[in-house]
């Protein structure tokens, strides 16, 4: 593991391989570790580099600190990508670290030469719904399981808590479903709800999926259930230069439940 001083913060990273480098941001109670299953074909003639944002593992906090917002985790990720001094990037990220990598492609685009979205997490605004009536219309998409699942953390319902979010995203019963290794990573980040719930996140509009111009990849899973599937098909509608992969099989977790399926997506268009 190694770090880069960011923003007041020791990022830690792992570096895997050489070549063009490709920068992997990850999700809710995620963290570097969250890549394990890709992380051999994704480094093979390229440069891997999968940082933990701020706060999460290896970190250990309390939750009570007030830089954890989206806005401080997007400007980190800039500079970071900054100090890696290796010019423009490959970007992915997935679920609450596509919604980070959908608006550091917004804000910088020339750091980023192709940008990678699984399942990017957040709400729609009205000029994203289908059929409504544009900005009147209410935004889509729930954030009520981080609240519930921070809740029952503050008050030391640790299980609960977890088992709240991750239901709210995967279904009933994919708590229980987790691999002990998976449920270990999600207790490791549980105080990072704390602050999520508080963080600043927007909901997406349409001219902000019109303006990103980057080339862009969205990978859903075929069994993901909810609001993300209707967010990444509203997202991807709008980008002018998207593409779409759907990974038959798998749901939110794609690339630990389909690693190979996954990986082929990735390098396929980034080689492409």
């Amino acid at each position: 593991m190694k770090t880069l001083r960011i923003n007041g913060f020791d990022m830690p990273y792992l570096d895997l391989g050489a070549g063009k480098p490709l920068v992997c941001v990850h999700g809710s109670l995620n963290d570097f570790r969250a890549w394990i299953g890709v992380m051999k074909p994704l480094s093979t003639g390229r440069r891997l580099i999968v940082p933990s944002l701020r706060h999460y593992f290896p970190d250990a906090w309390n939750g009570s600190d007030a830089t954890f917002t989206m806005a401080q985790h997007v400007d980190d990720v800039i500079a970071f990508i900054e100090a890696l001094k290796v010019g423009p990037v490959d970007l992915i990220g997935h679920s609450r670290g596509g919604h980070l990598a959908f608006r550091l492609g917004l804000k910088r685009p020339e750091l980023i030469d192709r940008l990678i979205l699984a399942e990017p997490g957040g709400t729609l605004d009205g000029s994203l719904l289908p059929d409504s009536d544009g900005e009147t219309a209410p935004p889509a998409g729930s954030r009520a399981h981080v609240a519930q699942a921070a809740e029952k953390i503050a008050a030391g319902d640790l299980d609960g808590g977890l088992r709240a979010f991750i239901e709210g995203i995967n279904g009933p019963g994919s708590w229980d479903a987790l691999p002990a290794v998976d449920r270990q990573m999600r207790e490791d980040n549980a105080t990072t709800l704390l602050a999520q719930v508080n963080e600043g996140r927007l909901p997406y509009t349409r001219a902000e999926a019109e303006a990103l111009t980057l080339p862009t990849l969205f990978i859903g899973g075929g069994d993901t259930p909810g609001m993300l599937p209707v967010v990444l098909r509203a997202l991807a509608a709008h980008v002018p230069k998207a593409q779409t992969v759907i990974i038959p099989q798998a749901g939110h977790s794609m690339f630990r439940q389909q690693p190979r399926a996954f990986a082929d997506a990735v390098l396929s268009f980034l080689d492409g």
